[in-house]
């Protein structure tokens, strides 16, 4: 079993000065967690994989594609493969639970 705390993982993200930590690789899939503050850029590129967005934390907009959200707390956004996706417009800083399948890197 591998277990995680997202707090701890927090930290660990920040003590390495980023904005993305992966902390989980497996042959089908990997995991991490994104952190935007408020007013940063996400300066994010489409993906080769699908992507499943979990919003730990935080308020912000959405769009992938031509299509915006707005997501908090425990919305969920999926991301086909190869499409343009980006937050915008953050106003609580954000930290999202990101599931990449096949696995990134």
């Amino acid at each position: 079993m591998k277990e995680f705390r997202l707090d701890r993982l927090d930290l660990e993200r920040a003590a390495h000065n980023g904005a993305y930590l992966r902390f989980l690789r497996e042959p089908r899939m990997s995991a991490g967690l994104y952190a935007l503050d408020v007013g940063a850029s996400d300066t994010q590129r489409p993906h080769p994989q699908d992507v499943i967005n979990f919003v730990v934390s935080g308020r912000a907009s959405m769009t992938v594609g031509d299509e915006t959200t707005v997501v908090a707390r425990g919305s969920v956004v999926y991301v086909p493969a190869g499409a343009a996706a980006r937050f915008h417009h953050i106003t609580e800083d954000l930290r999202v639970l990101v599931v990449f399948s096949p696995p990134e890197g």
